[in-house]
């Protein structure tokens, strides 16, 4: 290849939670489908791993990517290990297990080389989704035991952010490759902002994401902006708990849930509404934000999220805040603020053509290289230039 490297024949087997097509996918699963297709295009045989969820094929191929689904929330861990171990997978050159918590032990039943995708660590959410003994062991699993099991394997995060994280948890040496996300080509929808101030949260309604701060929001407001309305788009075990929420407190039509949605409907919501509200508490990078930016407009998040503070640029593309009473000020700011929202609404735009699925690609495949060459590679992308051989970074 004219780039220095050959993958043609690679086989890569993806260990993964879910899929993109998992009422439960996110970000996390866009992102590995998209490094996956990647890989198909440069010659690998790609195969992922993942849950079963009702309505989905045991077995498919899907863009030259073959999916198998197997086992639960939790059980599609032992299964991912046993079909990894019994070669149910069929031949395999380069594993990657994704850390989403937990990992998948694949370095238990597996001698290929391993590398591990990690998006951002749980330390918050453990308690949160899961409080008590099983959020305490499960954050001993991901703060001590897999640091540990795999101590010798390529990294891959997904930010500069969770790289530290990773960093303080004991991942150290120079094995931590920096892929950012990239931002998909826009959907084309009708031009035109809401004649009306309009927010939007878009993500997968889980404890976490912390729709409620949105929602409070947009009640106080709506006492300034009587037809202000949010726009609330996705699906999740949490969402009847946010129903309920909104409905204690007489939202009434002000707050619009849209479910899963089309993504020709996700991006008329992001072309109408004024404001992104993502008040997350943990992002590896937060995708919604680049893709709201392609239809210019701004993203109001936390500081403290991770990865927000790379794809939110503060006081260009949007604004960071440190709390919900901040969040609910800088939301007004915005919607006042006609000039400031339209500069960061640019600021937006362009910054989501700065990431592109191309580059995170072309990054993941040269990663896969050098794991199968024996190499580790420590690198923050995307400043580290490419060299002939195809190195990126230090070795």
């Amino acid at each position: 290849m004219a780039d220095g490297y050959d993958l043609k024949g690679t086989r890569v087997a993806f260990l993964s939670w879910r899929d993109t097509q998992n009422p439960e996918g996110g970000g996390a699963e866009r992102y590995l489908e998209k490094v996956a297709l990647g890989l198909v295009e440069r010659g690998c045989e790609v195969t992922v791993f993942c849950a079963a969820y009702a309505g989905a094929p045991p077995d498919e191929v899907v863009d030259g990517v073959r999916y198998v689904r197997r086992g639960g929330k939790l059980s599609v861990y032992a299964q991912g290990m046993r079909a990894l171990r019994r070669g149910d997978l069929g031949p395999v050159d380069v594993v990657v297990d994704v850390q989403n918590g937990l990992p998948f032990f694949s370095r238990l039943v597996t001698r290929r080389p391993v590398i591990v995708l990690v998006h951002h660590v749980h330390r918050e959410q453990w308690p949160v989704v899961y409080p008590g003994l099983s959020g305490r062991i499960g954050w001993w699993i991901e703060r001590r035991f897999a640091p540990f099991l795999y101590r010798r394997s390529q990294y891959v995060a997904v930010s500069r952010a969770t790289r530290t994280e990773l960093a303080a948890l004991g991942v150290a040496g120079r094995r931590v490759a920096v892929v950012h996300n990239g931002t998909d080509r826009i959907v084309p929808v009708t031009p035109g902002k809401a004649a009306t101030p309009t927010l939007a949260v878009v993500g997968r309604l889980v404890p976490h994401k912390q729709v409620e701060h949105a929602i409070d929001a947009a009640l106080v407001l709506r006492e300034e902006h009587p037809d202000l309305r949010l726009d609330v788009v996705g699906s999740g075990w949490w969402e009847a708990n946010l129903h309920e929420y909104a409905a204690a407190r007489g939202a009434g039509d002000t707050v619009v849930f849209h479910g899963h949605v089309s993504e020709e409907k996700k991006h008329e919501i992001y072309e109408r509404a004024w404001v992104l509200v993502l008040p997350s508490l943990k992002e590896g990078w937060g995708l919604v934000v680049g893709e709201a930016g392609m239809h210019g407009t701004p993203t109001v998040a936390y500081s403290t999220a991770g990865g927000t503070v790379e794809s939110v640029a503060a006081g260009m593309s949007g604004l960071l805040v440190d709390g919900p009473q901040e969040l609910t000020e800088a939301v007004r700011t915005l919607l006042t603020d006609t000039d400031l929202r339209a500069r960061l609404g640019d600021g937006a735009r362009a910054m989501s053509h700065a990431y592109t699925w191309g580059h995170a690609q072309e990054s993941f495949a040269l990663v896969v290289h050098a794991a199968l060459r024996g190499r580790l590679i420590d690198s923050l992308d995307p400043e580290e230039p490419v060299d002939r051989a195809g190195r990126r970074g230090r070795e």
